[in-house]
C-alpha cells in the first residue's frame, strides 16, 4: 500500500451529485493527474454506482466514497434513520468496489442541541458505529470519521474526540478522517493529532485555511507532512479546495469573495504542492 493523491468532486462540481457533473469530475481528475476521486454520495442515494464504476475504469481512476449526514440523520436524535442511510452508502461503496467510506458520520452538519455533547449521546453514537462497522466489515470497507469545526457541529470537533469514541467501539475497521481546514480551527497544532492517530488515520482532506491554493494560507504544512512521515502514513491525501469559477459553488460552500484561482489551476497547483511535499518527506 502507498499514498494516493486524490481530488474531491468539490474541486470540480457543487456538492449535489448529478450524472453529468460526476462524469465531468471523473474526466477532470484524470486529466489533472490525480490517482483517485472522492465521491461525495448524495443523501438521496440517487447514484448509479455501476455506471460510475465503468466511467472510473475507463479513465483509469480509483475512488473513495464519503457521506455527510443530513439533518434527518443526526445520530443523537435519529439513530435508526442514520444507520439505514450509512448502510445504503456502504452498499453503494461496495458496488463501486471501493474500500473506504469517509465523511461526517458522527452527526449532521449544522444541527445543534444548544448544549455540550452528553454521555447519553456518546452511547448512541457508539451503538450506531458498532452496527455500521460490523456491516462494513462484511463488505471489506473501512469507515473513516471526520471531525469538523465548532460552527458546523457540537459532537466531534477534534481528532481526539473521534479517536476516543473509536476506542470505545473497538471495531478494527473504524478509522479517522482528518481535514486540514477544520484542524486549522480546532487543533492545537498539525502534528500531535496525526501522531496520536497513528495507523488509525486513513484519509485526509488537504485544504488550505482559506479553501484556496495549498501553500497560500495558514496551514502549517511542514508540521503535517513531517508527522505523516513519522507514522509512515499509507492512506489518501485528497484535495478539497473550492473555486468560485465552478457555477453554483459560491452559494453552496459560502465563497463570498471571488476565488484567486480557477478550478483547473487550483487543482493542478495543489496537486503539485502535495507531491513535492510528500517527496520532501520521503512519503513517496
Amino acid at each position: 500500500m502507498s499514498i494516493k493523491f486524490g481530488a474531491s468532486i468539490l474541486s470540480w462540481i457543487p456538492p449535489l451529485w448529478t450524472p453529468e457533473g460526476g462524469k465531468y469530475a471523473i474526466a477532470q481528475s484524470q486529466a489533472a493527474g490525480f490517482d483517485l476521486l472522492e465521491i461525495l454520495l448524495p443523501a438521496s442515494m440517487e447514484f448509479d454506482a455501476l455506471t460510475v464504476k465503468r466511467q472510473l475504469k475507463q479513465h483509469h481512476l480509483e475512488a473513495v466514497c464519503s457521506l455527510n449526514l443530513p439533518a434527518n440523520c443526526h445520530i443523537p436524535y435519529y439513530p435508526k434513520v442514520a444507520v439505514k442511510l450509512i448502510k445504503a452508502a456502504l452498499d453503494k461503496t461496495a458496488t463501486l468496489d471501493v474500500t473506504l467510506l469517509g465523511g461526517v458520520l458522527h452527526s449532521a452538519i449544522n444541527v445543534f442541541s444548544g448544549n455540550l455533547r452528553t454521555a447519553a449521546e456518546e452511547e448512541i453514537i457508539c451503538e450506531v458505529w458498532a452496527e455500521v462497522a460490523d456491516y462494513a466489515q462484511h463488505l471489506g470497507i473501512t469507515i473513516a470519521i471526520e471531525p469538523i469545526n465548532r460552527y458546523e457541529s457540537y459532537v466531534c470537533t477534534s481528532a481526539a474526540e473521534v479517536l476516543q469514541l473509536i476506542e470505545r467501539v473497538n471495531a478494527p475497521n473504524l478509522a479517522l478522517h482528518l481535514d486540514t481546514f477544520h484542524m486549522n480551527i480546532e487543533e492545537d497544532n498539525f502534528r500531535e493529532p496525526i501522531i496520536a492517530a497513528g495507523n488509525r488515520l486513513a484519509h485526509i482532506h488537504m485544504t488550505e485555511s482559506n479553501r484556496g491554493m495549498l501553500g497560500e494560507g495558514n496551514v502549517h504544512w511542514d508540521d503535517l507532512f513531517g508527522a505523516l512521515a513519522e507514522i509512515n502514513f499509507q492512506g489518501n491525501l485528497v484535495l478539497e479546495n473550492f473555486s468560485s469559477s465552478v457555477e453554483g459553488m459560491a452559494t453552496a460552500v459560502s465563497l463570498w469573495r471571488p476565488s484567486r484561482h480557477p478550478a483547473w489551476e487550483l487543482a493542478r497547483g495543489s496537486l503539485k504542492f502535495m507531491k513535492e511535499n510528500a517527496a520532501k518527506y520521503n512519503l513517496v
